[in-house]
């Protein structure tokens, strides 16, 4: 059977293959047994990865929540969108994964953290365009409340939900997918862990990991008290267990999805996808969270499984932003690309044989890598507004005062010597620089101060109602003409 693709495949109801996307928040793509890390217990990951292909080489263009759902589903730069900051809302009418799989005839789901509907947080986001194609719906804009989580439906009173959120989401997506419709299904799952709060992990979980044994980072640093510490007094081997419990927590519920599908006779008319919206420094650069170009900031996993189609026990090296993924997940299933995606489609990448021939131009020669808005963590940990590519060997960042960081992260795999300015490297330098100039056009970006791009944007408002909701003592506040 051929698909819209032209490529043979599985197919589902209809003649079409499902779709199951599910992603984590702030997970670093390095911190998988099959991406090398082996403290970290993920034995289904590994196995789908096994079953399936790993793209190594995936990173988040805007390592940031908001900023990297709206790219995520989009396909387009976060300038493009217009979401350039935590808690500011998706445009209605922008078409994203769900309206997509929609208008293809797919029954769509969204399960579990929104964060695309601006402030507050506990918003109700009501059927309609703001919930961008999504027929089903069971999610709740922003809470990490992992041990008391609630979500909404088609009703503006909040569901709680038992137990540890995930595995309770995971039971919904689980139900959706077992509905008697005859249409095929594209569902997507969005798990909160492991963002903090790490310590909100079932203790049974917990027991899996004895702090004391963990090794660090070489790149871990500690944190001088002061305004910029966000690491909360924590102490750094007790919160990477827990982020490693919460890893291996998710673990087992892509261990259930994966044989729900099995049993259910769907694996081989399913495409099913694991990634993460960004990473976590913790510790590493002396450094907390996200919106940083350093590689616990921007690496992400990204696994795809797809028995039959997609090749399994393959690692993929091609360059991959989540700009790329809602093109490539649309070429792999046959579905139109909407006018204005600016990602790249990679699915013949995907569903290449190893030792077939690629094309030069196939993928990007680098990935576009930016923080537009320096805001909430960044902010507080001084990092202004920067702009950045990673390329095969090279990562490059600056900020509007000049160069940054150099990394070569074949000979610097944890980013330890900063090679910005050596005479030496110059030549390197420049090429970096003129490959991030040109993402710079091509994006549209003039990398202009934050807050002269919220105004240009005419976000004002919606970045004054963030700053009002989320820094109530002392709001950053821009004018409204």
């Amino acid at each position: 059977m051929a698909d819209g693709t032209g490529l043979p495949g599985a197919a589902g109801a209809g003649g079409r293959p499902n779709l199951v996307l599910v992603f984590a928040d702030q997970m670093r793509g390095m911190d998988m047994g099959c991406a090398g890390n082996p403290q970290v217990q993920t034995p289904c990951l590994d196995r789908l990865a096994a079953e399936g292909t790993r793209l190594c080489r995936a990173y988040a263009n805007a390592p940031v929540c908001t900023p990297s759902r709206a790219v995520l589903l989009t396909g387009r730069h976060a300038i493009a969108t217009t979401v350039v900051a935590n808690d500011l809302p998706l445009p209605e009418g922008l078409p994203t994964l769900g309206s997509c799989m929609r208008g293809a005839g797919y029954r769509t789901a969204y399960i579990g953290k929104w964060h695309l509907d601006g402030v507050p947080r506990s918003r109700w986001t009501p059927p309609g365009p703001r919930r961008h194609g999504f027929e089903r719906w069971a999610a709740y804009n922003c809470s990490h409340d992992y041990l008391h989580a609630r979500y909404y439906g088609d009703g503006p009173e909040p569901i709680a939900l038992p137990g540890y959120e995930p595995v309770a989401q995971t039971d919904l997506l689980l139900s959706f997918i077992d509905e008697p419709d005859p249409r095929p299904f594209a569902a997507v799952l969005s798990w909160g862990p492991p963002h903090d709060p790490y310590e909100a992990v079932p203790e049974h979980h917990r027991a899996r990991y004895d702090p004391a044994a963990l090794r660090l980072r070489p790149n871990v640093r500690p944190i001088a008290p002061g305004p910029g510490d966000l690491a909360g007094g924590r102490d750094v081997r007790r919160t990477l267990a827990c982020y490693y419990a919460h890893i291996t927590a998710l673990d087992e519920q892509v261990g259930r999805i994966r044989d729900h599908l099995e049993r259910r006779g769907r694996s081989r008319d399913t495409l099913l996808v694991f990634t993460s919206d960004h990473g976590d420094m913790l510790w590493s650069q002396g450094r907390m969270m996200k919106q940083q170009p350093w590689e616990e900031s921007v690496q992400v996993p990204l696994l795809l499984r797809w028995p039959g189609r997609v090749p399994a026990g393959r690692t993929v090296a091609d360059l991959t932003g989540l700009v790329d993924l809602l093109p490539t997940l649309l070429g792999l299933l046959g579905v139109p690309v909407p006018a204005g995606v600016q990602g790249a489609d990679l699915s013949a990448a995907v569903l290449a044989k190893p030792a077939a021939p690629r094309a030069r131009d196939a993928g990007p020669a680098s990935v576009f890598l930016y923080d537009l808005v320096s805001v909430d963590q960044s902010h507080r940990q001084g990092i202004p507004e920067w702009r950045g590519v990673r390329t095969a060997r090279h990562t490059y960042a600056r900020t509007r005062a000049g160069p940054w960081l150099l990394y070569d992260n074949e000979r610097d795999p944890y980013q330890l010597d900063n090679l910005v300015g050596r005479p030496e490297l110059a030549a390197v330098q420049a090429g970096c620089e003129a490959e991030l100039e040109g993402w710079l056009r091509r994006t549209g970006d003039p990398f202009e101060e934050g807050p002269a791009l919220v105004r240009r944007l005419g976000l004002a408002p919606a970045w004054n109602a963030r700053e009002r909701e989320l820094h109530p003592g002392a709001p950053r506040l821009l004018p409204e003409d």
